[in-house]
């Protein structure tokens, strides 16, 4: 029986060679082993007080990892929903997506998460109080559930006009290509311009991960014990500032080139499926 790979069936098939190793020794992870490294030896060969501080804001560090993650895949499907609608024909819901866009990267990031966590809450009881409806009367913010749409709605909004790129640079032969074979509007989005945009747009999706993770710091300022509000904690116990935040950035320092080197290795490994 024969075995003919697709691209010997069609040349123009992509080649998937899932097989080969993607992983690459470059800087990138000499600077996340050293990062790692200089870590291990404060909390193990060092020790106090960096092995209390780095006991003390573990549980932060979860939270923060945990808080980035939601965030993200939110963000993606908040980003394909914006952008879906700013490319629209539909005048109403272009205007709309063009508007939550326009205010929501208008507004500092902080001050997005100050409204999600003191003014909409007092909004919903406000409004609880004008219907007589109990539920809303006594609403009390979670602080993660507000952090996590504060942050989902504004990286939503850049990531709104990641995707509006990556869906523009496709050519536009190729809609009116799968147009022309029945496809709909939504089937020619999903099964042959989305797959090629998401190609494009893999390394500023990457570069807004990290941003991200960085910017997740922020909820430390609405009651979120990530790893910042942490170290902050400790901070009032103890008060050792340079040694609290040379761990604390350190930590966030080796998250961010570890996400870097990922996202690369994401990259190279779609490189090598075109």
């Amino acid at each position: 029986m024969s075995t003919s790979t697709p691209a010997e069936v069609d040349p123009h098939l992509p080649t998937i060679r899932g097989n080969e190793n993607v992983f690459r020794w470059d800087a990138g992870w000499l600077l996340v082993l050293a990062a790692s490294a200089l870590l291990a030896i404060l909390v193990l060969v060092v020790g106090n007080p960096f092995d209390r501080i780095f006991r003390f804001v573990l549980d932060g560090l979860r939270v923060t990892v945990m808080v980035t993650l939601v965030t993200f895949g939110l963000v993606l499907v908040v980003g394909i929903i914006g952008a879906l609608g700013r490319l629209t024909h539909i005048a109403p819901l272009r205007g709309l997506a063009t508007l939550y866009v326009e205010v929501v990267r208008g507004i500092p990031l902080l001050v997005q998460l100050y409204f999600w966590y003191y003014a909409f809450p007092s909004i919903v009881r406000d409004l609880g109080t004008q219907w007589n409806v109990e539920s809303m009367k006594n609403f009390v913010a979670n602080p993660y559930v507000m952090a996590i749409a504060g942050l989902t709605l504004c990286y939503g909004a850049y990531m709104t006009e990641v995707y509006r790129a990556g869906i523009q640079s496709i050519p536009k032969g190729q809609m009116e290509a799968a147009r022309s074979l029945g496809m709909t509007y939504f089937q020619a989005m999903r099964y042959i311009i989305l797959p090629q945009a998401i190609r494009v747009i893999l390394p500023p999706v990457g570069n807004e991960f990290i941003t991200l993770l960085k910017d997740s710091s922020l909820v430390s300022a609405v009651a979120v014990a990530d790893l910042t509000r942490r170290g902050r904690e400790f901070q009032a116990i103890t008060p050792l500032p340079l040694h609290i935040y040379l761990m604390i950035g350190l930590m966030y320092l080796i998250m961010t080139l570890l996400s870097a080197r990922v996202v690369a290795m994401i990259e190279a490994r779609m490189s090598k499926e075109r």
